[in-house]
């Protein structure tokens, strides 16, 4: 009986030790970001790296495990850059940066957060392209990113997404042509409009990057 119960106390805490870890690792990632950001408002003044897990901090949701799940910080008044600590974020379902003045490029490592459910980057200075590595997210829904300086065509590898419903890259500097496979089937013209694209892919006519 005694074993059994030791046997019980050592599972619990292993599993509240990796529970811990895990959502330190989070923390550390959103504090990496923070450092990266200019806040003249103190929207990010909650971020407390002392802090067990971010789970507490201002515009951060956790799910009921402390693993962040939700980062909304549109319309917040900060720039700055995104970097690769973004991809610690294991759980996260929902990226709400929006209508900002974040710079640089989209990080790859987005890519790898495989619960993401909406990706919504759009009213920023974003420059570069748009990362092949979102096409692993299979949950993803939503993707907007217009209102950025986004250059390149658009990566065919998206069409692919079984689940997504609204794709937006209006008002960037796409070149090439629009894709037509998958769920860019219905996705209506003004998703694409304001860029350097020459309309509806011609297979095996034109190159799919045409113009660029």
């Amino acid at each position: 009986m005694a074993s059994s119960s030791l046997l019980a106390l050592f599972i619990f805490v292993v599993l509240s030790f990796s529970s811990a870890v895990s959502t330190n690792s989070e923390g550390n990632a959103l504090h990496t970001l923070r450092a990266r950001l200019y806040d003249p408002t103190n929207v990010l003044q909650s971020w407390d790296p002392t802090l067990v897990n971010p789970c507490t901090w201002f515009h951060v949701t956790c799910n009921s495990d402390n693993h962040v799940v939700r980062l909304d910080l549109g319309n917040s008044n900060i720039s700055g850059t995104l970097g690769p600590e973004l991809g610690e974020l294991k759980h996260l379902q929902y990226l709400e940066l929006y209508r900002n003045s974040i710079s640089g490029k989209i990080p790859e490592e987005i890519g790898g957060l495989d619960k993401l459910v909406s990706i919504d980057l759009y009213g920023n200075r974003l420059e570069g392209t748009i990362p092949k590595s979102l096409a692993n997210l299979k949950s993803l829904r939503f993707i907007r990113l217009n209102n950025n300086k986004l250059t390149g065509s658009i990566p065919r590898e998206l069409t692919t997404l079984p689940n997504l419903v609204v794709f937006d890259v209006s008002n960037n500097d796409l070149c090439g042509t629009i894709p037509v496979d998958g769920p860019f089937a219905s996705f209506p013209s003004e998703s694409f409009e304001n860029n350097r694209l020459n309309g509806p892919e011609l297979k095996g006519l034109v190159p799919y990057d045409f113009g660029c």
